[in-house]
């Protein structure tokens, strides 16, 4: 049994169990709608103010370059620490300044907080979700699927948990944010490593034994929402709900239990009674031919390894390998196709956020209850993470059956979510229950698609770097449509208002806008803007769809069968011993 325990604490699949919980704390950065009329009104900020610290928020939960580097010579568990400190750190700067614990902060300090608190998302991402899809390469859509489905998921498991323990205060739902994320990532420090690879025939259906549980856990929230948007529910009921919510979250350590013990099992049989059948059978089946042909592959690869060490990184970043192969940093940074990904997210990423980031005064500007602004962030929560899981897990299936390109599926995300834009902008009645639905999915539906297709076309060598690189272009564009779009609209007709009403106040707390007009012109804005992504975004899915229609993980499977062959190797030899062994005591 000890050998057992230890076979399931140190296995790839409680790493991924850990990695899931982990990501089930980590999506802060969505909440700022429920707890942002607390700070508007606290400090006295206007709507513009506001959104710059919005968009500091998502600087610092998107600029990870230098995470990405410091990944690439650190352990995963150095990654998550620092994320922790800056998570606790800069949430609890902010629950002080909000509840007046500390003397008012200027503006830059509030930025600088948030930031901070943000940017430990971008180290939970990189400790933890790239190391493991590292450790499940043939697997990596339906893996950033899962993982990033929990990012989008963790918004409500928060709401669930500060509604049972705080009741309708927002306040301390920010030093809730605070301290949980920063305690699990503590607790599973040692967990989250990368491991070397083997083959699993079975790999992809126990990841989808993990997606099974948490499309019961976002379905059983749903349900809890509409349950609350329709009677209301006690504080007591929400503990209720809360517990059957924790049990769901813990459920796949039952998965992990019952998969470890089976390669255990796996494992002890094959060293007590050691069979080499298979393996010789596997061998006797490849043919010399083939073998020439791997003995030329290596060559080839060690001559081009001779070259790159050669040749200055400065001198080759315009001259890169082949779609799939491993680019050097500086030649994944002034690719045509990191370029456009690039303007596509900024189009696209930009416009979702400046959707959720306003939803607390979007609501307030339609005349809806301040518990519907909730029901709304719930919501995008849930819809963000059915998007995350759909698009990866979807995008694998179609991408290995149909050779469906990625790029594709991105570019008919970016369409669908002008939808949700067109809904806020004309205010349909109830229009904005739809519209959280509508861009929460489109939200987390492009993250699973943009890191995938990063991985693909760049290689997974310094994937930690560009992955986060390719998070960057997310604030460019919070900041162009949040503040200098719906920020400065929004406190122009504030303005007119007010001025109209006779009341010249530029107290932020007076600064209210109230009806259509407030976000209409911004949101047939970013409409356009996004538009003009999808129009971008067509041009890499023509660029790169004979790369789509190739068999883009051929090598994957090559190094996990190399892997597997040296792993079999001292079992054919224990195997040989045993064989002499038994020989010696027949001729004896």
């Amino acid at each position: 049994m000890k050998g057992l325990a230890i076979q399931i604490l140190t296995g790839r699949w409680f790493m991924f169990f850990a990695s899931i919980l982990i990501m089930s704390t980590a999506g802060a950065t969505y909440m700022f709608g429920i707890y942002s009329d607390d700070i508007k009104r606290t400090l006295g900020y206007d709507q513009t103010t506001l959104n710059l610290i919005s968009f500091f928020k998502d600087l610092g939960a998107n600029v990870g370059v230098l995470t990405g580097l410091l990944n690439e010579v650190t352990p995963p568990w150095f990654i998550l620490l620092i994320g922790a400190i800056l998570n606790f750190f800069g949430y609890f700067m902010i629950w002080l300044a909000v509840t007046k614990r500390i003397s008012k902060p200027q503006v830059w300090h509030m930025c600088l907080y948030i930031c901070v608190g943000a940017n430990s998302l971008v180290f939970a991402n990189t400790g933890s979700v790239v190391t493991c899809v590292k450790n499940f390469p043939e697997s990596r859509g339906v893996v950033l699927g899962i993982l990033k489905g929990y990012i989008g998921l963790s918004g409500a498991i928060i709401t669930q948990l500060y509604h049972a323990f705080y009741g309708e205060d927002t306040k301390e739902l920010i030093l809730m944010i605070g301290w949980l994320p920063a305690v699990v990532s503590f607790a599973f420090l040692r967990t989250i490593r990368i491991m070397k690879v083997t083959r699993q025939t079975n790999e992809l259906k126990v990841l989808y034994n993990f997606l099974y549980i948490s499309l019961g856990l976002a379905t059983f929230l749903m349900v809890v929402i509409i349950i609350n948007k329709l009677s209301g529910f006690t504080q007591s009921e929400f503990g209720g709900s809360v517990a059957v919510m924790l049990v769901l979250l813990l459920l796949p350590i039952i998965v992990v239990v019952l998969e470890e013990k089976k390669l255990w099992t796996e494992k002890q049989v094959a060293l007590n009674n050691p069979s080499p059948v298979n393996i010789v059978t596997e061998e006797s089946s490849i043919d010399s031919s083939e073998i020439k042909d791997e003995e030329s592959d290596k060559e080839k690869e060690e001559e081009e390894r001779e070259r790159v060490k050669t040749a200055s990184c400065w001198t080759t970043m315009f001259n890169p390998p082949e779609r799939g192969d491993d680019y050097t940093i500086l030649q994944a940074l002034f690719s045509i196709d990191m370029l456009i990904l690039f303007l596509a997210t900024i189009c696209g990423v930009g416009g979702t956020l400046t959707a959720i980031d306003n939803l607390g005064q979007i609501g307030s500007s339609f005349g809806y209850p301040k518990r519907s602004v909730s029901t709304f962030v719930s919501l995008v929560s849930i819809w963000n993470y059915y998007g995350r899981v759909v698009s990866g897990v979807v995008s694998e299936i179609f991408l290995i059956k149909y050779k469906f390109p990625r790029p594709l599926m991105l570019t008919m995300v970016l369409l669908l979510s002008c939808a949700g834009y067109l809904l806020i902008a004309f205010n349909v009645p109830g229009g904005l229950y739809l519209a959280s639905v509508i861009i929460g999915f489109c939200c987390g539906a492009q993250w699973p698609l943009l890191l995938a297709i990063i991985s693909e076309i760049f290689g997974l060598k310094y994937y930690a770097t560009l992955y986060n690189f390719g998070a960057v272009a997310t604030p460019i564009g919070s900041y162009l449509l949040k503040v200098w779009v719906a920020g400065y609209l929004y406190d122009v007709e504030a303005n007119k208002q007010n001025k109209a009403s006779g009341n010249t106040s530029r107290d932020g707390e007076d600064l209210n806008c109230i009806g259509t007009s407030c976000f209409k012109l911004s949101f047939i804005i970013i409409t356009a803007i996004t538009l003009f992504g999808v129009l971008v975004s067509m041009v890499l899915v023509v660029r790169t769809k004979k790369f789509y229609k190739s068999d883009i993980k051929k090598k994957f499977r090559e190094k996990a069968r190399a892997a597997e062959m040296e792993m079999a190797a001292p079992v054919r030899a224990r195997s040989t011993t045993a064989e002499e062994d038994k020989d010696d005591v027949k001729a004896n």
